[in-house]
């Protein structure tokens, strides 16, 4: 039996896996940086993907899916059937494991690094071993939508302007998880709706249809960023019933702010 250190990074490991296999990849154990590494990789990878089975920890995935990005592009491999999620409660080394390989991954100076074994009885045993563990694990239930599904919804509900600004400060943030603080997904969406003057009305109905949060953590949300001097209402009278409430950016200045630092500028403002 013989293993071989490997000097791809996670990201560039992964991509390979993805070329050199059609077969389910079983994920044992990954550590949440390395979760987060395959959902990037497998997002980021055009030609079509091998089915990914990740058995972890519950904890592990309840942290990515804290993570709005991470989770809604780990939702959109589910929808596409390509993602499973499942829990254990084993704690093992972190391994790739695909019919031809299994890739131990190991943490060195601060770096994940793989040792690879293609020995034909260890491989059969480990992958025998993975599946069967993973056909008795519990499914893991991940109540991110889709990212695809979100902005053609905001495209559909409000308007391609605002689905792209949309897009545009989720690219231009790291994560978000609404902690530390960092915006989250609704405030993100009140502030890019206050850009466009979207109805609130508007916004938070979006959001409950979408999956992204609920109207009450909509209205919320509102309050909170009013109350920060981010955002302002004023009233559109409608035909019948109480008028509504069209959302503005709240000064002058941000208003000014273009959309891929709007985040960052109300980060700055919340701090």
């Amino acid at each position: 039996m013989s293993a071989t250190m490997l000097d791809d990074d996670t990201v560039e490991l992964l991509q390979r896996i993805f070329e050199e296999t059609t077969a389910p990849l079983v994920v044992v154990n990954p550590a949440p940086d390395v979760l987060e590494s395959i959902i990037i990789a497998a997002t980021e990878h055009e030609p079509e993907l091998p089915e990914i089975r990740v058995l972890a920890a519950e904890d592990t995935l309840k942290t990515m899916a804290e993570d709005f990005i991470i989770a809604s592009q780990a939702a959109d491999l589910i929808a596409d059937e390509t993602l499973s999620l499942r829990t254990t409660e084993i704690a093992r080394t972190s391994m790739l494991v695909t019919p031809e390989q299994v890739i131990v991954l190991l943490a060195i100076d601060r770096q994940t690094r793989g040792m690879e074994s293609d020995d034909p009885e260890l491989v059969e045993t480990v992958h025998e071993t993975f599946l069967s563990e993973w056909e008795s694990a519990e499914d893991f239930t991940l109540r991110t939508p889709p990212y695809s599904r979100v902005l053609n919804n905001l495209e559909d509900e409000i308007g391609a302007e605002t689905k792209e600004d949309f897009a545009a400060v989720i690219d231009s943030v790291e994560t978000v998880r609404g902690t530390g603080g960092e915006l989250d997904e609704v405030e993100i969406s009140l502030l890019v709706a206050a850009k466009n003057e979207v109805l609130f009305y508007d916004i938070g109905k979006w959001g409950e249809d979408s999956g992204v949060a609920s109207k009450a953590t909509f209205s919320r949300m509102k309050t909170k960023l009013e109350d920060q001097g981010l955002i302002g209402t004023e009233k559109v009278p409608i035909d019948v019933g109480r008028p509504r409430l069209r959302l503005r950016l709240a000064t002058e200045d941000l208003q000014n702010t273009i959309i891929e630092e709007l985040a960052s500028r109300a980060q700055e403002q919340l701090a």
